[in-house]
């Protein structure tokens, strides 16, 4: 907000108009703009924005970007937690692991570990309902790019249309997850290092 502000009070300057001049064009008071400009407002709407940049010849363009995972809901969590029921007693669980990039907010949802001395780890990532394939194809394919080390379990809720988007992307990720549901819970039931990294649906 306060960037904001600075680049309308440069535009405006730079236009020659009177805070009055552009208060009136917008229907804002004077005092309401003066305080934006300098940093004081701490929440204007989208379309007080768009009024106020539109008299200095500007279009305000507010766009999204990736910046970390998404909270977890009720049901993801659930998921989680029967997920976890069916690992030996002997490995060590561990929720919300960051990515190791510096500055990076993504994180993975589970990690598992063995008991020292071995070294392997199954990094989880759970999904409760897909809505887009090829967005979790691109998701999952930049996480291993960034955090390359072990196995992948990706852990899918098991429900109609789950199974319908599985259905129509698991060839694509047959090569990074090529383990079915009974393999890797096979495994790390018995607490041992799966053979590789995996889809699970359950």
């Amino acid at each position: 907000m306060r960037r904001l502000g600075v680049e309308q009070r440069d535009a405006r300057v730079a236009a020659g108009l009177s805070l009055r001049t552009a208060a009136v064009a917008t229907g804002a008071s004077r005092s309401q703009l003066w305080r934006f400009e300098r940093g004081e407002l701490d929440r204007v709407s989208i379309a007080d924005l768009g009024a106020w940049f539109a008299v200095l010849g500007l279009d305000l363009s507010i766009k999204t970007y990736p910046a970390g995972d998404p909270i977890r809901d009720r049901a993801q969590l659930t998921l989680l937690e029967r997920f976890r029921a069916r690992l030996h007693p002997s490995l060590r669980w561990r929720t919300e692991v960051p990515l190791p990039l510096e500055g990076d907010l993504r994180a993975w949802d589970a990690e598992i570990r063995p008991p020292a001395p071995a070294r392997w780890r199954v990094r989880v990532e759970a999904e409760t309902r897909i809505s887009d394939g090829q967005a979790l194809v691109r998701k999952l394919a930049l996480k291993i790019r960034d955090d390359p080390g072990g196995h992948l379990v990706l852990l899918v809720s098991d429900t109609r249309s789950n199974r319908a988007a599985m259905r129509a992307i698991r060839d694509g990720l047959r090569a990074s997850l090529p383990s079915d549901t009974r393999e890797l819970l096979a495994a790390l039931g018995n607490g041992t290092e799966p053979r590789g990294s995996g889809v699970v649906i359950m």
